[in-house]
């Protein structure tokens, strides 16, 4: 089922947005719902790494597709279900589209969407616009105060 959906248009270059994807440590200054994420490997297609959301415990992960300048999935396991994010960039004649949405499946996919689906609803095009302004290069600052 999805839960959540958000897009964004920036004058940044797709890479600007795989760039920032890739460099995971620094997912905490656009992604609010985050402590930290670490990766195990270089950023390509089937790298696992872990990822801790603020007051919630670590989470495994998976690059479950990763198409350069195109597409990024990432799919963290849960008890019961699985939690995907995907990410598709194209670059239009307004400069480049980023359309995230984000999935739960699962026998158990109901139950954590009563969870976490609120939270991750109420932040995903908050963090997507802060993430945009980075990509831009006009950094976290400027995206909160547009965000809010």
């Amino acid at each position: 089922m999805m839960i959540a959906q958000a897009e964004v248009t920036s004058p940044a270059a797709p890479s600007a947005f795989f760039d920032r994807w890739a460099d995971m440590a620094t997912w905490p200054e656009w992604n609010t719902d985050t402590d930290w994420v670490r990766l195990d490997g270089p950023f390509v297609p089937g790298a696992t790494g872990v990822l801790k959301p603020k007051g919630g415990p670590k989470v495994r992960f998976v690059v479950a597709a990763l198409v350069p300048d195109r597409e990024f999935t990432d799919v963290s396991t849960l008890f019961g279900a699985r939690l995907t994010f995907r990410h598709l960039v194209e670059r239009t004649p307004a400069g480049t589209r980023v359309a995230v949405t984000v999935d739960l499946t699962g026998p158990l996919g109901r139950l954590w969407n009563l969870v976490l689906g609120k939270g991750i609803k109420a932040s995903l095009q908050a963090d997507l616009d802060r993430l945009a302004a980075v990509a831009a290069g006009r950094g976290a600052d400027t995206a909160r105060q547009g965000a809010a």
